[in-house]
């Protein structure tokens, strides 16, 4: 071997090594190092390589396998049809040149394509037998994947029996798990709280639930999932791709529909989700896939899940199997994927921010700069560890993106322009805010500051107890509550409901109007309901879900306020952590007498009933829709009454419940014969 080619197969194996790394980084540990583009060069060139040289193709070659190894805690199983990964574009000539190697082997012909867009989750082969989930696994390598239905049952848009009774005898469905932006922020918030580690994007946080082995920590995990394409399938057929998503819908399998033009795209932007979003398309030929690609990079920021480009696959199944495959990938689909969006700025300076629980969050304050259409100022560090595995200073000059297309996120520092004189950062020994002593738990990366009477925590605690989610004082914003604090006007919960006009005319800036629509509001917000009000208190551990699983379980609050540790772990969602957490608060004499002066000031909610009590008992409700009403209050408002809600239609739901602009689930309940009403019409049912 000369010494060139010598070179060069040292290169192939050095591309072998760095190869398997990042799919090992990627697929197993979900923590990828390079961008997708990155990966795919290096890729590119292993292929060229091999191609030139077909005898050093190997069996561990990355060009032989779709990933790597499943990780060993689970079951692995076979797929019956592998599972392979797609070809990569990056732009609109790249569709084109795909379009043209097709035609060269199916003949010059026009293609039909099916477009969609490409989730940023993690895939996953569904496997019904006679209509009945059996079977849930992971990519894997392709031929063999990971065994995760314990933890996939608990996604609700997941249908653990197929609707209906035409379905095939063996049905495969490939497609995505992902979690949407707003859920993903409310996660992470919750991570941070809780003192463990936030996740850098949806697609970790989607892919880290679904491997969770207890099952009742992914249920706790605000997934979705959505149907891409098929495995095997007996008693069914089916001549283009394109005839398949009526069916997925038909069986209660969310799916993209196709959108009968490029222009309907658009009607949806705003608030489309993949329930209702016509976000697919059926493009006649190549220009028109380009046509697709180019309207949902420009949709992209208004979609309520994360997407990194479209699928753009051959309709036809016998243009499909014509096309065949190459080395991992089958020649009649592409992945078009969109640029990265990202951002180079400084920063400025790093400061210290104290939240309602005590966490120290360091916040990096850069030179502004653009990221996908938005102007970026602010990023969180999240805690000590992250700040020093990536090494960030004041000064540092870094690359940014926005995870999941919605918070800012660090992620790499250019250490070419460090200034000379940087300095590692690190949290300060005492709070920022009130000086006392900071501590870190074993358990937890979060340093807190364990002075209860912190004036930051105060702040942040008002401020939870007034937002929507809790006890709703609309016209009672952060700057406010920072003013009325500053001034030791409210200094707890229910100092709120001693406010006077009078406090509020020596404020700046607060006319007559201003002020009676906060005293209103601070009224309004007495007439509240329990769950509500137990998650307001802001007991560490308990959110929206728990704090409503109490409330039923306890009904009223002097139930609550004699709560046992026994008791409470009785309580579906409640483990010891929580329980703990509550009987500590419980002991706590000013948090007790806290709750009776907020009760003494007025405030007031119904006990809640058991469901099997009320009008609707028995019932099964569905809400869909634009209400005049927040869809929570409508459906607390209905449990209240006995009903159950869920969120999918079938034969067993009693009645719909359609706002403005309802999509799919009308069409599909009254295709079951569901009783479809509106909001005013089910308030005069439950009256009569």
């Amino acid at each position: 071997m000369n010494s060139s080619k010598n070179e060069l197969f040292k290169e192939l194996q050095r591309l072998k090594q760095v190869l398997s790394r990042h799919n090992y980084l990627y697929h197993v540990l979900d923590s990828p190092e390079i961008t997708d583009k990155e990966f795919d060069q290096l890729y590119a060139r292993l292929i060229e390589i091999e191609a030139a040289h077909p005898d050093w193709v190997s069996p561990e070659s990355p060009s032989q396998r779709v990933g790597d190894t499943p990780i060993s805690q689970f079951e692995k199983k076979p797929h019956r049809l592998a599972m392979l990964s797609l070809q990569n574009t990056y732009n609109t000539e790249e569709i084109l040149e795909f379009d043209t190697r097709l035609k060269k082997i199916i003949g010059n012909l026009e293609i039909q394509y099916l477009c969609e867009p490409k989730l940023d989750g993690l895939a996953i082969e569904l496997v019904y037998e006679d209509g009945r989930l059996v079977s849930a696994l992971t990519r894997g390598d392709g031929q063999t994947g990971e065994e995760v239905l314990s933890t996939v049952r608990t996604i609700p848009s997941i249908p653990l029996q197929l609707l209906g009774d035409e379905y095939p005898k063996l049905l495969e469905v490939r497609g995505e798990v992902i979690m949407k932006k707003q859920d993903f922020a409310a996660l992470n918030e919750a991570q941070q709280e809780a003192g463990q580690r936030a996740f850098a994007n949806p697609r970790n946080a989607a892919a880290g639930s679904v491997r969770q082995l207890d099952p009742k920590i992914a249920a706790t995990r605000p997934l979705s999932f959505v149907v891409y394409g098929l495995g095997v399938v007996e008693g069914a057929s089916q001549s283009h791709l394109s005839k398949w998503p009526q069916a997925f819908s038909q069986w209660g399998l969310p799916c993209f529909q196709p959108a009968n033009s490029l222009e309907e795209l658009f009607v949806k932007a705003g608030a489309p989700t993949f329930q209702t979003g016509r976000l697919s398309f059926i493009a006649q030929d190549a220009a028109s896939a380009v046509g697709y690609y180019e309207a949902i990079q420009k949709l992209r920021h208004t979609l309520d899940f994360d997407i990194d480009g479209v699928v753009i696959k051959v309709d036809s199944l016998r243009f499909q199997e014509e096309a065949g495959y190459v080395a991992r990938s089958p020649r009649w689909a592409v992945a078009a994927k969109f640029e990265p969006e990202r951002g180079v700025t400084v920063i400025k300076n790093i400061q210290v921010q104290v939240g309602r629980t005590g966490a120290l969050t360091p916040v990096a304050i850069m030179e502004p700069v653009e990221v996908g259409g938005v102007t970026i100022v602010h990023a969180t560090l999240h805690n000590q560890d992250e700040i020093s595995r990536k090494d960030i200073r004041v000064g540092d000059t870094v690359l940014l993106h926005r995870a999941g297309d919605v918070i800012p996120e660090i992620i790499e520092v250019d250490l070419k322009f460090r200034p000379k004189d940087s300095e590692p950062f690190f949290l300060p020994s005492s709070c920022p805010v009130c000086s006392q002593p900071v501590k870190q738990e074993e358990d937890e990366v979060v340093t807190r500051c364990v002075n209860p009477i912190c004036p930051a925590k105060i702040k942040e605690s008002i401020k939870h107890f007034c937002s929507r989610r809790a006890m709703n004082v609309e016209k009672v914003g952060d700057k406010l509550i920072d003013k009325l604090c500053d001034l030791h006007l409210v200094s707890r919960f229910s100092d709120l409901y001693k406010i006077t006009q009078e406090d509020l005319q020596n404020l700046e800036r607060q006319g007559d109007k201003s002020i009676a629509n906060i005293l209103n509001s601070i009224e309004k917000s007495k007439s509240t309901s329990l769950p509500k009000f137990i998650f307001a208190l802001g007991i560490r551990f308990v959110g929206e879900q728990s704090a409503k699983n109490i409330a039923l379980h306890f009904r009223n609050i002097e139930n609550f306020l004699k709560a046992t540790q026994e008791e409470l772990l009785q309580i579906e969602g409640v483990g010891e952590k929580v329980a703990a957490m509550i009987c500590q608060e419980l002991t706590n004499k000013e948090f007790v007498r806290e709750i009776q002066e907020l009760v003494n000031a007025g405030v007031h909610f119904e006990s809640v009933h058991e469901k099997a009590e009320g009008p609707f008992s028995g019932k099964t409700f569905v809400i869909t829709g634009t209400l005049d009403e927040s869809r929570d209050e409508v459906k607390l408002w209905l449990e209240s009454l006995g009903a159950k809600v869920s969120s999918s239609i079938s034969k067993k739901t009693h009645y719909l419940i359609a706002g403005e602009d309802a999509g799919s689930k009308l069409e599909k309940a009254k295709g079951l014969g569901v009783t479809v009403i509106s909001l005013a019409e089910a308030r005069q049912l439950a009256a009569e």
